[in-house]
């Protein structure tokens, strides 16, 4: 699943006119980056979720698309904004398109930029034997989050630590591998029917301290292209 509603205030006035995942990045909309990488891990069923000008996306995608040197890709589609007028939160919107994903399934911000990471068949088969319900890439603090999202064991489990705690030096990158089962005790049934608005954080933290998350560290470029600056700097 590729998360594609934001409306990106802070990327305004480039989010007036275009969804910031449509946004050009070094030659091609962000969010391809993101789809291409998956479909190069042999990932070529993907779902996109949509509100703010979210006809614009499949307008561009359509529901097939080829790149030069990879699988066809099929798209699927869920239109938060034109089956409730509003974008559902990332949990919400994961509940809304449950039905139509995997019991373990890939979910990427297509806002975030990391060019270097690769989705592979192996770390979803080490997800999928381990008893976590999520699995999170996470990348050392960026200068615009110091104080960081999360901390990590040294067995790999994803700790809730308190804000300003020594050891809570990781962001989440977004990246991350879910099971199904996840999102069961999130209060909302599968398909989201009354689209309410659900935040993920909550869920992961809550999670986290069952030791139901686990993690690593990924150390490629990336950028959460969260304002007109850092969306420059990438292009210049």
């Amino acid at each position: 699943m590729v998360l594609a509603a934001g409306r990106g205030e802070r990327m305004r006035p480039l989010t007036d006119t275009s969804p910031k995942p449509l946004l050009t990045v070094r030659g091609q909309p962000l969010m391809q980056w993101p789809m291409q990488a998956l479909a190069r891990g042999g990932f070529t069923s993907q779902l996109v979720n949509t509100a703010w000008l979210g006809e614009q996306i499949p307008a561009h995608f359509g529901e097939r698309v080829t790149w030069p040197g990879l699988l066809e890709v099929q798209i699927a589609y869920s239109h938060e904004g034109q089956d409730f007028g509003w974008a559902l939160e990332t949990a919400g919107g994961i509940v809304r398109a449950l039905p139509q994903l995997a019991e373990v399934f890939w979910v990427v911000a297509g806002d975030v930029f990391a060019p270097d990471f690769v989705f592979t068949p192996e770390a979803v088969q080490r997800f999928v034997a381990s008893r976590a319900l999520a699995h999170l890439w996470l990348v050392p603090n960026p200068a615009h989050n110091t104080g960081g999202d999360f901390g990590l064991s040294d067995v790999g489990r994803v700790l809730n630590l308190p804000k300003g705690a020594v050891g809570r030096d990781l962001t989440f990158s977004t990246i991350a591998l879910y099971k199904r089962a996840f999102f069961e005790g999130c209060g909302l049934p599968a398909g989201n029917p009354q689209g309410a608005a659900l935040a993920l954080a909550p869920l992961l933290r809550s999670a986290m301290d069952q030791g139901l998350v686990s993690g690593e560290v990924y150390t490629g470029a990336w950028t959460d292209v969260g304002t007109p600056e850092r969306l420059a700097q990438l292009n210049a």
